[in-house]
């Protein structure tokens, strides 16, 4: 038995299925979505993997190493890495040596301290010194307790016995003569008074020799830089206990094997340390171990954190470090002086830098250099007057892979 429906009621049934057909639809594609996207047959780079793989995923960034060896930076990330470039020329610099050296006392502004004697150590009146305090000339830093071998230590005693007892009788006569003032003449009591003011000193000394000690002393004003004693240690004679330098005074001794290099010094600084200059004092004349030692003295740029009020802003070097000497001399070389970040090394350990060829790109150039002071390299081979250097940022771009 069929249904007869209205106009009405068709077209309401033509809207119903309608909507269910793009329900399906809809549901249909999200379905799709869901499943894991398969690469089609032909979807393979050269080396068979999935170009659709996440290793093959486009770096969102741009930063890229070309296959040429050149870098790909985009502007915004220059911005950020702050990447600077120059437009440097080609110029003179004084042609540049280096030397190995390491930083020693300066004899005239540090000192040692050692015991003359053996003995035993006690604190001083401020207790025992920590290395980097600071002290002041003649400053009693600890003292030796000295201990005499127990056979010396017994004549000593014997001998004090001896002396004690010839000093009361000479007392004795000294007061029995002076009882009798004006019988006996006055000359045999004057001596009799004088030997037993002899004796009274003899029995002194001897006494202060069996409960001696020596101060020691600071022989300079600075910091002590070495301590190597403890209460109650036992010393030999000429154990070396305490350093005391000065930490604004110090010197550099470097090494050569030009005997001519010392008359061509026009300058010198320390590498890696801009703040500190150095002044050439002198050159031996005497070969050691095969080189010739060239002495200069270190003074600071910009004043340094002073370690106490009383003493001058200390020196960033250590005794003992071991730094290198940058030597001007009075030859004079070609090439582009730039700042020493400008030079990089790339994987094979070359030294490199990076010129900008166009608004995104950076083109790794060898080349070769002599610094000139702790700041700044001079260019001898690889540049041209019209590159555009990477002067800041350089080791940036060289990590980019």
């Amino acid at each position: 038995m069929s249904t007869l429906l209205s106009p009405g009621q068709r077209r309401a049934a033509v809207r119903c299925r309608e909507m269910v057909i793009v329900l399906a639809m809809v549901l249909a594609a999200s379905l799709l979505g869901l499943a894991p996207a398969q690469a089609a047959p032909g979807a393979h780079g050269p080396d068979g993997e999935h170009l659709d793989a996440p290793g093959a995923a486009v770096n969102a960034s741009g930063l890229a190493r070309l296959p040429d060896g050149s870098v790909n930076v985009p502007k915004l990330a220059q911005r950020r890495m702050a990447i600077r470039t120059l437009l440097a020329p080609a110029s003179e610099a004084a042609a540049t040596v280096e030397m190995p050296g390491r930083v020693i006392m300066d004899p005239n502004a540090s000192g040692r301290v050692q015991a003359v004697h053996g003995g035993r150590i006690e604190p001083g009146p401020k207790g025992l010194p920590v290395a980097g305090q600071p002290v002041r000339r003649g400053e009693v830093l600890a003292y030796v307790r000295h201990h005499a071998e127990p056979f010396a230590l017994a004549a000593q005693q014997a001998q004090q016995a001896d002396l004690r007892a010839q000093r009361q009788l000479a007392e004795q006569r000294v007061q029995r003569l002076e009882g009798l003032e004006g019988t006996v003449p006055r000359k045999e009591i004057e001596a009799a008074r004088s030997e037993a003011a002899s004796l009274a000193e003899r029995e002194r000394s001897i006494g202060a020799s069996l409960v001696a000690r020596e101060a020691l002393t600071a022989p300079v004003s600075g910091v002590v830089a070495r301590a190597d004693v403890v209460a109650g240690q036992v010393i030999e004679t000429r154990d070396l206990l305490f350093e005391v330098i000065d930490p604004a005074r110090m010197l550099v001794e470097a090494t050569t094997a030009d005997a001519t290099l010392a008359a061509r010094v026009a300058g010198a600084s320390l590498q890696g340390l801009p703040g500190v200059t150095l002044r050439l004092l002198g050159a031996s004349r005497v070969l050691r171990d095969g080189v010739l030692p060239l002495t200069f003295a270190v003074s600071a740029s910009k004043p340094g954190r002073s370690v106490s009020a009383q003493l001058p802003a200390a020196l960033p070097l250590a005794i003992g470090q071991p730094v290198t000497v940058v030597v001007q001399s009075s030859e004079r070389i070609q090439g582009v002086v730039l700042p020493a970040q400008a030079v990089v090394r790339n994987p094979s350990n070359e030294p490199i830098v990076w010129i900008k060829s166009g608004a995104e790109r950076f083109i790794p150039q060898p080349v070769q250099f002599r610094p000139l002071d702790a700041s700044t390299v001079v260019v001898t081979q690889g540049l041209s007057a019209d590159n555009r250097v990477v002067v800041q940022g350089a080791p940036l771009i060289a990590q980019i892979r």
